[in-house]
């Protein structure tokens, strides 16, 4: 008897809103039931994968059995929700869901912070954007505060705020890398540490490391993204090969010095 067809998500493997999608799988116990096919960004896309987003770049997409195509992980995330419904992740309770999706709300504008600090490229804008950043985390540990002050999770356990925000906590490991960023040991930032560090640890999200991140995201934190190359350079930190694994910890001062693809082991 022939398999069924799966559903295909064509992806970046590094990407956190591809992650999200891998999260949400896990807590379903379902990680296998997608088909993730690799997309290299460090080359153009290819013409049957244009054809398919009709000319978008932006991953990941979802492809059904019959050929269909969503765009947008949040999109992505619900549709895999509604397609797999057991185990939930998101709120059955209508309340409980919109406070969820009020959360989720505020991902975006967090997203759009913590990379635009790591692309910068002038030392005089620091302070600035680590106050923005800061204000970002409040911004969260005020929303905590007022739905769930005790707890450690949003509501009852890793749902799906924690499953929007956990990869982008991973990502911000360039922030601590590169930037030495973190959040102070201060009252407007408690409980968002409390979630933040309970997210990380969490068995479902443990597709990335920070050693991963770091030296994956190098590129960005030099202000070139998505495979983009630097002046100088003849790879893009996102290569495949060599595997990130083998390569040395990329230098640390963004500022201060370029590193040449012989020092990042490319």
């Amino acid at each position: 008897m022939t398999a069924p067809a799966k559903l295909i998500v064509h992806h970046i493997p590094v990407c956190p809103f591809s992650q999200r999608l891998e999260i949400l799988l896990a807590l379903k116990g379902l990680r296998d039931q997608v088909d993730f096919r690799v997309v290299d960004i460090t080359q153009p896309r290819a013409e049957w994968l244009l054809k398919k987003t009709r000319g978008t770049t932006a991953l990941p997409i979802l492809e059904t059995p019959e050929g269909r195509i969503l765009k947008e992980s949040l999109v992505i995330l619900q549709y895999l929700e509604d397609v797999f419904p057991q185990p939930a992740v998101a709120q059955a309770d209508p309340y409980r869901r919109a406070v969820e999706n009020m959360m989720t709300r505020l991902e975006g504008e967090f997203c759009t912070q913590g990379y635009v600090f790591v692309m910068n490229q002038n030392p005089e804008r620091r302070e600035a954007l680590r106050e923005g950043m800061l204000k970002q985390y409040a911004r969260l540990n005020d929303f905590l505060m007022e739905h769930a002050p005790d707890g450690t999770y949003l509501l009852d356990d890793f749902g799906w705020a924690e499953t929007v925000f956990t990869p982008f906590f991973m990502r911000f490991w360039f922030l601590e890398y590169y930037e030495d960023f973190d959040l102070p040991h201060e009252p407007p930032y408690e409980r968002v540490r409390r979630w933040r560090d309970a997210c990380l640890a969490h068995p479902a999200a443990q597709q990335v490391s920070k050693e991963e991140i770091v030296k994956l995201y190098y590129d960005y934190a030099k202000g070139a993204g998505n495979g983009a190359l630097l002046p100088g350079r003849q790879r893009s930190s996102f290569v495949f090969e060599p595997d990130w694994r083998g390569r040395p910890w990329p230098p640390k001062d963004k500022y201060g010095h370029s590193a040449t693809d012989e020092e990042l082991g490319l």
